[in-house]
């Protein structure tokens, strides 16, 4: 494959429940993210309002909310595709779920919910129930929301429908890394596809997170990682097998 896609991961601040302060830095790193010239641009899971389980039913947002408005205007405006962590109002009275959207800068919204639940998740929220793919410049690319990665079955599924690239959108602490890192490298080695892991930098929900913003090559080697908490940008451009990425 010739043509080469940049995937950007951001490491923002998150204010407890706070969404519009946390728009706003979302609306800020997709500027930044398209003046890199990303293609995609990732945020932590449910970085729109912090990983507040006991706060989710509250949170929760239908799929025509104002807030999905703008970042989709945003993903229209810089012609980059946004993908942002967001607790999801179902249709039916059932619990909130833990969501992602994802903006396309052709106008279209589209909506994920994390499969995997971590154990006591299940008191707040509800398991998702399909699988996400979307394309892009001949690039077919997974979504995985945090627990997701760590079921086998999940990033098995992508490999079979297609995947090129596996995008893990995640709160992961500081004494988890070591362990969640392994498991990341080593199922980009098992389905041969580069692997990019967008983590919060915040204490959000009890949790000091460690960013370290990440990206495994096919072969399971580290390319880059942030190595950081600090707000930041990691981009990584791949072009068939090969990876190039940059810290900014």
């Amino acid at each position: 494959m010739n043509t080469n896609v940049t995937i950007s991961l951001a490491q923002i601040p998150v204010s407890k429940g706070d969404v519009k302060a946390n728009l706003e830095q979302h609306l800020y790193m997709i500027e930044r993210a398209s003046s890199a010239q990303a293609d995609v641009v990732v945020f932590p899971e449910l970085s729109l309002t912090g990983y507040e389980l006991e706060l989710l039913a509250e949170l929760a947002v239908p799929p025509e909310s104002s807030h999905f408005q703008m970042l989709s205007q945003a993903a229209v405006d810089h012609d980059i595709v946004v993908i942002a962590g967001c607790p999801l109002k179902p249709e039916q009275s059932r619990k909130p779920t833990i969501g992602a959207v994802i903006c396309f800068p052709d106008g279209a919204v589209q909506f994920y919910a994390k499969q995997s639940l971590h154990a006591g998740e299940e008191r707040y929220c509800s398991p998702g129930e399909m699988d996400y793919c979307f394309h892009i410049k001949g690039y077919q690319i997974a979504l995985a929301v945090c627990a997701d990665f760590a079921d086998p079955q999940h990033a098995q599924r992508a490999k079979a429908a297609g995947a090129d690239i596996y995008v893990v959108s995640a709160l992961i602490s500081d004494h988890g890394f070591v362990p969640d890192a392994k498991i990341l490298s080593q199922t980009a080695t098992e389905h041969g596809f580069p692997v990019f892991l967008s983590n919060h930098i915040s204490v959000t929900g009890g949790w000091d997170t460690c960013g370290r913003n990440a990206v495994w090559n096919s072969y399971g080697e580290l390319v880059l990682s942030s190595e950081t908490k600090d707000s930041c940008l990691v981009l990584g451009t791949v072009t068939g097998n090969q990876i190039e990425a940059a810290k900014i």
